[in-house]
């Protein structure tokens, strides 16, 4: 073989693994898509009109997992993405078409059928309405603010949260559709795939649904986690501290997963918070300047004789 055909034979086997890598965030997209499609129809089977009362719990837990599978699948493809640098515009909108799907109709569906579909008829009829008719319109109002935050997302190319952080950090403007999705995942998780049967148990899902739609749509900053380096050679400290987080998740699944769910919602409420009272508590100091006595005998002291 000369010089040519070798030169030849390696640029075909180089356009060969360029292609390999552009399938890679595809097939994590892909994946994540499946979560997506098999928590719907988890959700769906458990309101089937055969499924026994444990088969209910059983289907609706397995709903709730599979979406909190699907949000390091998300976070994968596009990490692999710019790692390789195969990110494209096709993978771009595959993306955001995979989490309309996992991360907002999953979970609307699945945070309806929790929390309402299973309220029992002993409790005040006119109440249970009220709850049975507001249920899906604050989980479509959810899912509308999860679309909403990912063509946002998509035609943003540098957006500022209304809050500032520091400088030297990245951060979502608007909590992020995965985030939402698995705080409502979380929840589900953590009760056991038990449906809600208590009224006053709805009325704070009823809170929790369209708080979380409200924040994906808010302009508050959240933390992105950019600023984790996967790519240095040596990140052991890293590896452990996953390792270490990793465990404590799939053995303490339930709580540990709602705890990092609501820690996550809430800092991003805090920030947004404190940052509203700096900016009050300076702009009074900028009011309340000192007032320079007047008068011929200002420099005297008026108690002074």
């Amino acid at each position: 073989m000369n010089s040519g055909d070798a030169a030849l034979a390696k640029a075909k086997n180089r356009a060969r693994l360029r292609r390999g890598m552009f399938i890679l965030p595809s097939f994590f997209t892909a994946l994540n898509i499946g979560a997506g499609y098999f928590a719907i129809t988890q959700t769906i089977a458990a309101i089937s009109g055969n499924a026994m009362a444990n088969r209910t719990l059983t289907h609706l837990d397995l709903a709730a997992i599979a979406i909190l599978v699907a949000i390091p699948f998300d976070s994968l493809d596009g990490r692999i993405a710019r790692m390789t640098n195969t990110a494209s515009d096709f993978g771009r909108e595959l993306d955001s078409l995979a989490d309309v799907i996992t991360f907002g109709v999953a979970p609307s569906l699945l945070a309806y059928v929790w929390g309402f579909y299973f309220l029992p008829d002993t409790i005040n009829p006119q109440l249970r309405l009220h709850l049975i008719q507001a249920g899906p319109f604050i989980c479509f109002l959810f899912l509308i603010g999860g679309a909403s935050r990912l063509a946002r997302f998509n035609i943003s190319k540098d957006p500022k949260p209304r809050n500032p952080g520091r400088p030297d950090r990245k951060y979502f403007v608007g909590m992020p559709i995965p985030a939402a999705a698995g705080l409502l995942a979380a929840t589900v998780h953590f009760c056991g795939g038990i449906p809600v049967q208590a009224w006053w148990v709805s009325c704070l899902w009823l809170g929790l649904v369209g708080l979380a739609g409200f924040l994906m749509v808010s302009t508050w900053r959240f933390w992105s986690g950019k600023e984790i380096d996967l790519s240095r050679s040596h990140p052991f400290r890293l590896i452990l501290v996953m390792a270490i987080v990793l465990y404590m998740m799939i053995r303490f699944s339930e709580v540990v997963l709602f705890s990092i769910a609501l820690i996550y919602m809430f800092s991003g409420i805090w920030a947004r918070a404190a940052y509203g009272w700096s900016r009050r508590r300076r702009r009074g100091q900028k009011t309340e300047a000192p007032r320079l006595p007047e008068g011929p005998n200002a420099d005297l002291d008026p108690h002074h004789t």
